[in-house]
């Protein structure tokens, strides 16, 4: 497997566009994945799984980590966790990964890839940890009356995901960017400590490759959240979808237009049925003109039924075999426990740890 070697990047996370390394995809190894804590929704759709799959078909190498050890970062346990972990799976290959390119595997079943954060916490400091804004606000928004060692320590277990296998690129959101320049951070000075005995680096520096994809807000005009109930899942029935568009927030006003300053919520409705058709929101908007919410979403509910159908049937067909989610699994694993022991190995060695 091939990895690009990341040159010398300035103190600041280096971002990287998509049109900037299509020309030769095969050099990028990408660093993927999600918690399984609840259904994949639209919003993951369009944020992030319709770019892996994108990414996929252009040739990059792509590691799919599901984080279950991460779930207990601000939760008490981690309920239902092999039965999401599966439908984390089942939304993958609906949705169009082929396990066969994609090391889709769990974090706890590659042990070398967590011994990493050993080595990895050496190399950062308490105070660092502390102003990492993304765990201060994960901290807030926790509801936990105390913080546990995880959640305080979670961005060098990200590292690890990242750097095990040597990933170049990691597709974040603006806000995750502090968490891969701690990742960043971890390959410099791991480099800097413990170099080959020619000088030459174990680790490359990741880059970000920035989303430019639409924000997506839930039936509330809140965020899209699993948790919260106000989303899409991928695998809900036409009718819960139609339920749920049904009791979408919108405004009093029958003229429908695309205004995400100051109509947030008929405009990411807008957005969703453009996505789904493949049009502009303008376009949408135009033609809906003085329909008002009801035939707002009449539209919005035709366009995702549409637009998911062949998903939810591909989905449904692989169900009905959770044998096979589970070999997924564990071929996932098996590639993923090659290269973090090779990688393990090749860490032990420069720290004169065998």
């Amino acid at each position: 497997m091939t990895t690009a070697t990341i040159p010398a990047a300035p103190a600041t996370t280096a971002h990287t566009a998509a049109p900037a390394f299509t020309a030769d995809p095969t050099v990028h190894r990408v660093l993927t994945g999600d918690r399984p804590t609840g259904p994949l929704h639209l919003g993951h759709y369009f944020g992030t799984l319709q770019n892996r799959v994108r990414l996929q078909r252009q040739g990059v190498e792509m590691f799919v980590v599901i984080a279950d050890y991460q779930v207990i970062t601000d939760r008490d346990s981690a309920d239902r966790l092999a039965e999401h972990t599966e439908n984390l799976v089942l939304d993958y290959l609906a949705a169009g990964l082929d396990p066969d390119r994609a090391t889709i595997f769990t974090h706890s079943a590659v042990p070398a890839l967590n011994q990493l954060l050993l080595p990895f916490l050496s190399l950062v400091s308490v105070s660092e940890l502390s102003r990492n804004p993304t765990v201060k606000d994960e901290i807030a928004h926790s509801g936990q009356a105390a913080v546990n060692g995880l959640m305080f320590t979670y961005p060098v277990h990200q590292a690890a995901d990242i750097l095990f296998c040597k990933a170049n690129l990691v597709p974040v959101g603006q806000d995750q960017l502090p968490h891969l320049e701690v990742a960043r951070t971890v390959a410099r000075r791991f480099n800097e400590r413990y170099p080959h005995a020619d000088g030459s680096a174990v680790f490359p520096r990741p880059e970000a490759l920035l989303s430019d994809a639409p924000l997506l807000l839930g039936t509330d005009g809140g965020k899209m959240s699993k948790s919260r109930g106000n989303a899409v899942s991928l695998g809900a029935t036409e009718d819960e979808t139609a339920r749920l568009i049904r009791g979408a927030k919108t405004d009093t006003d029958r003229r429908i237009g695309y205004d995400p300053v100051n109509r947030p919520e008929v405009a990411s409705l807008v957005l969703l049925a453009a996505l789904c058709q493949d049009r502009t929101p303008e376009e949408i908007a135009a033609e809906l003109g003085d329909g008002g919410s009801a035939v707002l979403k009449r539209t919005v509910t035709e366009s995702v039924n549409e637009f998911l159908r062949p998903m939810r049937d591909r989905r449904a067909e692989l169900a009905t075999d959770r044998g096979y989610l589970r070999q997924v699994l564990r071929d996932g694993a098996e590639r993923a426990n090659a290269v973090a022991d090779a990688t393990l190995a090749e860490v032990r060695a420069v720290m004169g740890s065998i």
